[in-house]
């Protein structure tokens, strides 16, 4: 797997950072010499490429057409915009995501300019501030940027009444598919017969529509 990230501050870091963990190949693309001389020091030459993620250039040089992912992350949303332009309808990118730094530009990012996913970091934090409040056990993990769909986990309440059901028991929402289950370090592929604990923590792909609704099926709050 080959992942460009564009922007080397601090997202980029960090990405870069939960890369090498996970050994997956990967190429910063940052225009800051400052930026490019630090970040060469920390991963490898091998690893930075000066120059503009909005350039066909530069991205032909890092060989984007052979990227599995592209991600936009700089400070900058007309920077993030194009460079996922230019990522996905010359280069072919399969999977493009990108930052949103004013939420007031998150409209922008959708299918038509190339993004598959948008990162709104306002958003998610608003999200996580209402979700502390008023759906303690969901947390929104990725918005995605078309359908109103997200991916989201919820933490399974000791008075769920889903507590000691198996999958097949349950009646999840029709615009909802459970991903995976984390059962404390154990992370497990669920099937029907896959039964439910407190504390377990679960992935879903579901429609903003029934947060409500899967807050109340696994949190403490069904009524």
């Amino acid at each position: 797997m080959k992942v460009i990230i564009i922007g080397g501050g601090q997202v980029g870091s960090y990405m870069a950072d939960l890369l090498v963990k996970n050994n997956v190949s990967f190429i910063i693309i940052e225009k800051d010499p400052k930026k490019v001389s630090a970040l060469a020091s920390r991963y490898g030459k091998n690893c930075v490429l000066f120059g503009s993620g909005t350039s066909p250039i530069t991205l032909a040089s890092a060989e984007a057409e052979k990227a599995d992912v592209v991600t936009c992350v700089t400070g900058h949303d007309e920077v993030n915009l194009v460079a996922s332009t230019i990522a996905k309808f010359e280069f072919q990118v399969p999977r493009v995501i990108a930052r949103v730094n004013n939420p007031t530009n998150a409209w922008l990012y959708n299918i038509g300019m190339g993004v598959d996913a948008s990162i709104n970091q306002a958003d998610i934090i608003s999200h996580m501030v209402v979700e502390e409040m008023s759906m303690k056990s969901l947390m929104t993990l990725m918005q995605l940027s078309r359908g109103g769909y997200s991916i989201i986990q919820v933490l399974v309440s000791e008075k769920s009444v889903t507590v000691g059901k198996t999958i097949k028991e349950i009646k999840l929402p029709e615009s909802c598919i459970m991903i995976a289950i984390y059962h404390g370090e154990d992370l497990i592929i669920p099937h029907g017969n896959t039964m439910i604990y407190p504390g377990d923590k679960i992935m879903l792909f579901s429609d903003a529509k029934v947060h409500n609704e899967l807050n109340d099926l696994f949190g403490a709050t069904h009524r």
